[in-house]
């Protein structure tokens, strides 16, 4: 399988916003997955509520045309309304006929490090697997990362790669807890993830807190980081063998010798 991580720059603009998508998407021409940011169509710190649009609405119908002229599969983070008037941090999933073939609403709100993103956002209520490419995905963004029964459940409800996007917050410690996390979620389920972050924020000032750290991952089943892209915005093509899964977990059978009996 092969897959674009797309470390874009995320602007307060949704047409630049969307440029950039496709800009990478022409960049990452060929692959069966190109992975976005989270909030790749607004960066937080902007009236959510005034951008978000159901998932019929013009941004992600042309992201879904995009994916089709590209013929690749797209995850990207958007916002979309909610019944109590905050939004939903969404994660859309495109197949590469351009269908829109789920979407993961953000379980776990940042409440954390100062920020308060459940004053605009409204959590979703269920875990969510997709099938792009002929793969099952599970779908984690950002925060997610910190509770490892969600991907826990991914995995048992059979997602075989796990896929984070992610505006992660910047601060002291803040890329080590990414990097760390993404590891461990990776060698826990002994699973591929694809962690996929914006590229850092440099505005000055900050608007809502600085977001973007970079060093989107790619990870191994064994918890083997083949891929960090580093700081700088970049769109990277990575091959992938879902086939590693089961030669991993022949030789680490954690996953069968859970004690289903206690826990």
């Amino acid at each position: 399988m092969r897959v674009a991580m797309c470390q874009i720059p995320v602007t307060d603009d949704p047409k630049e916003n969307l440029e950039r998508i496709r800009e990478a998407l022409a960049q990452a021409s060929g692959t069966d997955l190109a992975v976005f940011p989270e909030a790749a169509q607004v960066r937080f710190g902007n009236d959510l509520a005034a951008v978000a649009e159901p998932l019929d609405g013009l941004f992600v119908t042309e992201l879904r045309r995009a994916a089709r002229e590209h013929r690749t599969a797209v995850i990207a983070g958007v916002f979309e309304p909610s019944a109590d008037g905050r939004v939903h941090n969404t994660a859309v999933a495109i197949g590469a006929d351009g269908t829109l073939a789920g979407a993961y609403r953000k379980l776990h709100l940042f409440d954390a490090f100062k920020f308060r993103e459940s004053e605009t956002v409204a959590p979703g209520d269920e875990p969510v697997v997709v099938e792009l490419a002929g793969i099952k995905i599970g779908l984690v963004t950002c925060y997610d990362i910190r509770f490892p029964e969600l991907t826990r459940a991914l995995v048992d409800r059979g997602a075989e790669i796990l896929v984070v996007i992610a505006a992660w917050a910047q601060g002291v410690y803040k890329e080590e807890h990414w990097t760390t996390l993404v590891r461990a979620r990776a060698i826990e389920n002994t699973t591929w993830v694809v962690a996929v972050d914006k590229a850092p924020d440099l505005t000055d000032p900050p608007r809502g807190g600085r977001t973007g750290v970079g060093r989107s991952l790619l990870v191994d089943p064994m918890g083997v980081a083949l891929a960090d892209l580093g700081p700088a915005p970049a769109t990277h093509v990575v091959d992938l063998d879902p086939a590693l899964t089961a030669s991993v977990r022949a030789t680490i059978p954690s996953l069968s010798h859970r004690r289903t009996d206690v826990f």
